[in-house]
């Protein structure tokens, strides 16, 4: 009775499965922005990326241990569970195979494949289903945050996995499969912060219409592949880089300046080229004048948004997140560039103003296989989303400059990974220049003239497709007035905005 009940249970939710995917559903705005697919999971990536600056703040060994293994082991985003079967597959189970079973209480817990199972496999594993509600996306959180959550010695989010052991029902076999696995070590996670860079050569630069440009002028500077992983690396384990230009020798700071070097570098450096490649992976996949087919590119889009801006920025955009977006928020308070007309020093940035109106252009764009005009929004958001790192390379070498005797390696270590966040532009456009920004920026720089280094800067912002009225300048909020040397330039090459924010709460939202 006890297994006919269990069965009867299984059944019930593979139907639920196959009648929820039928449906199309709404999803939840991303500050703003209107996606057309489930990318909740996606944008999940910046609890990663939380969790990882919990860690780096208590600035001990054992604390940046545990930062490591998050970065590269992840804990919120893409979990699945490695479980062991008593008894080989006895046909193929193909990725994406719906795989249902039991949690520790009880409750239903649903999967999909994460691979291609041949055989008589005896180990598989299965990605947890996700939701289209961001609160609870999914209800197993494990991956190495279980180390951290040792640590804290608060509890990861485990309702939601496979109990230990139990009864497995795949989708097309008729066999239930008994299964083992241990739930603390066997629940990991697919997508990490550290994947975006190691992985980057592979999608960036080798694919069938590889090199994207973007990465490209990256690979060149750096002269490697993964040259944001081996910046964080570095910088975790209080080493030198070795790059062709743009080094770093992280053996120079404590705990203090290389937190700031690895929290900074994730984001401005590995998850921030994964937008652009998200994007250009969209159009790949644009299929033009084709009304009805682009539902993959769009996906793609909406991913790219999603690790743009992450979960805790909510739907609005005015919650305090961790990725690219907060940083654009809290840039333009230091440079008076927020509001719609980039004129205030509160509120929402102009430049998430104006790359919200590029994500709703190019999503609608590709929806109706618009593929040419698709681009171009994909190319406006490359020029204007390094507007954030050229503002925070000039901020810190104001401080750095000015400010000498107070700063300290913090404010060093933020000047130096801003410009490495954006070296490479430059250097494509001057190489001069780039060098400039370089010698006043590097680590263990010390003093740096901030003259030289707004000069090198503006000197490019034409090439770079951006505009004095973007970057803006230092703002004094005390004195209400820029600060000395430091107002806006001049010359304008401002832009025509390409539209105004479009399409189902693309505008609402902000």
């Amino acid at each position: 009775m006890k297994f006919f009940a269990l069965s009867l249970l299984l059944a019930t939710a593979d139907a639920s499965i196959r009648s929820s995917t039928s449906r199309r559903l709404s999803f939840e705005l991303i500050a703003g922005y209107s996606p057309r697919s489930q990318v909740t999971d996606h944008n999940a990536i910046d609890l990663d990326q939380a969790a990882m600056e919990l860690s780096l703040s208590d600035g001990t060994a054992q604390s940046f241990q545990v930062a490591r293994e998050i970065y590269e082991q992840g804990g919120f985003s893409k979990s699945f569970a490695q479980v062991i079967l008593s008894q080989p597959l006895s046909r193929t189970v193909s990725k994406g195979t719906q795989i249902t079973g039991l949690g520790q209480n009880g409750q239903v817990v649903l999967g999909k494949a994460i691979g291609d199972f041949l055989p008589g496999s005896e180990i598989i594993r299965i990605q947890y289903k996700t939701s289209d509600i961001q609160a609870d996306y999914v209800g197993c959180q494990v991956g190495a945050v279980f180390e951290r959550d040792l640590a804290k010695d608060t509890s990861s989010s485990m309702v939601g996995c496979f109990a230990a052991g139990g009864q497995l029902s795949i989708e097309g076999s008729p066999e239930r499969y008994n299964y083992t696995y241990n739930v603390f070590e066997d629940n990991d996670n697919a997508r990490t912060i550290q994947g975006f860079s190691t992985g980057a050569k592979d999608k960036m630069y080798d694919c069938a219409t590889c090199p994207y440009s973007d990465y490209e002028k990256f690979v060149e500077y750096y002269g490697a592949f993964d040259y944001a992983d081996q910046w964080v690396l570095a910088a975790f384990a209080s080493k030198n880089t070795d790059f062709k230009r743009g080094n770093a020798n992280f053996a120079q700071y404590g705990f203090t300046g290389r937190a700031e070097a690895i929290k900074k570098g994730t984001v401005y450096m590995n998850i921030m080229m994964y937008v652009i490649r998200e994007f250009e992976d969209a159009l790949d996949d644009c299929k033009a004048k084709c009304i009805n087919c682009n539902d993959d590119p769009v996906h793609a889009w909406d991913e790219g948004v999603a690790f743009y801006t992450g979960s805790l920025e909510g739907q609005d955009g005015v919650n305090s997140g961790k990725l690219y977006h907060a940083l654009a928020d809290k840039r333009c308070q230091n440079f008076k560039t927020c509001g719609t007309q980039g004129s205030e020093v509160t509120g929402i940035s102009k430049l998430n103003y104006d790359l919200l109106s590029e994500f709703g252009r190019g999503q609608q764009e590709l929806l109706v296989g618009n593929c040419d005009a698709a681009r171009v929004s994909k190319e406006r958001i490359a020029e204007l989303i390094f507007v954030p790192v050229v503002q925070g390379s000039l901020r810190y070498a104001y401080i750095t400059d000015k400010e000498i005797a107070t700063a300290g390696e913090k404010a060093e270590a933020e000047g130096a990974v801003f410009a490495a966040a954006v070296l490479p532009v430059v250097h494509a456009c001057n190489a001069k220049d780039a060098e400039i920004i370089y010698d006043n920026l590097a680590v263990g720089s010390g003093k740096a003239d901030f003259a030289a280094v707004k000069k090198a800067f503006e000197r490019n912002y034409k090439c770079m497709g951006i505009t004095c009225e973007d970057i803006g300048g230092l703002w004094d909020s005390t004195q209400n007035k820029y600060m000395p040397g430091a107002s806006p330039c001049k010359a304008s090459n401002k832009k025509e905005t390409n539209g105004l924010a479009i399409g189902l709460g693309v505008s609402a939202g902000l």
